[in-house]
């Protein structure tokens, strides 16, 4: 079955750095569209960044020259770059593939930045 195991967060300072790594398994990565999705308390939850299974990128307008995502289809892995964070990155962050309609999302990684 689909798995999603997203890994990396923790509590950093602002103007910090964290790398987020999701591993997914019971399918072919290499063949999916991979993204990243925030939720916030009290918010509803938000696309990220998005990578196509040629590597070409997509970010939302809040994250970008920040955030970078990537692919290593060896490992089955993606990941989020995140650099310049600020109070406002803080939230659960989430692995997803979607495909036919069906969504699949990882358990979440909690990220929070305060000083």
């Amino acid at each position: 079955q689909v798995q999603l195991v997203e890994s990396g967060g923790g509590l950093v300072q602002p103007g910090g750095s964290l790398r987020l790594s999701c591993v997914a398994s019971g399918f072919t990565f290499s063949l999916y569209a991979m993204r990243w999705y925030r939720q916030a308390p009290g918010k509803e939850r938000e696309l990220v960044a998005t990578i196509s299974i040629g590597g070409i990128t997509n970010y939302a307008d809040s994250v970008k020259d920040r955030f970078t995502i990537s692919r290593d289809n060896a490992k089955n892995t993606v990941y989020l770059q995140m650099n310049s964070l600020k109070p406002e990155d803080t939230a659960v962050y989430y692995c997803n593939r979607r495909s036919a309609g069906i969504e699949y999302w990882g358990q979440g990684t909690q990220v929070t930045v305060s000083s």
